[in-house]
């Protein structure tokens, strides 16, 4: 069944999935971002940094709506295994390249119940920190 969440998960990062993160995340997810200390619970906070995330790893070219379709954003490698799945990423932001992974973790009713972002090197770390900053406080107050 992983293969089947993993799909619907590309199919929302394209744009292609009916429902959204409504659809996708469980009510007591947590999400751990790479520049935040705690974890982030629930699904309204997790909509949140992912949308913000969508926008800003999308790099220079994201759209504002969390889809990364039409940017430098890409999934180069993923393992799935029983409920898990490891995708690993990359793409360019103001011109620096950004290497990391999602692990994301399903629940027994197919929704995502975990999601951590990792990210390197330290350059991009720093230039992901001040952007999710900027789109999170653009996101909650729009």
């Amino acid at each position: 069944m992983i293969e089947e969440h993993i799909k619907q998960w590309h199919d929302f990062t394209h744009g292609n999935f009916p429902g959204g993160l409504d659809t996708l995340l469980a009510d007591d997810i947590i999400f751990y971002s790479p520049v935040v200390f705690t974890p982030q619970e629930g699904k309204e906070l997790a909509k949140l940094y992912l949308m913000a995330a969508g926008n800003t790893f999308g790099g220079d070219d994201a759209k504002k709506n969390g889809d990364i379709e039409d940017s430098s954003f890409r999934y180069t490698k993923e393992v799935l295994s029983g409920n898990q799945a490891i995708l690993e990423f990359e793409t360019k932001i103001e011109g620096k390249y950004v290497n990391g992974v999602d692990i994301i973790s399903f629940n027994e009713d197919g929704k995502i119940s975990e999601f951590k972002v990792m990210i390197r090197p330290l350059q991009a770390v720093n230039i992901i920190h001040m952007q999710m900053q900027k789109m999170l406080a653009e996101l909650s107050n729009g």
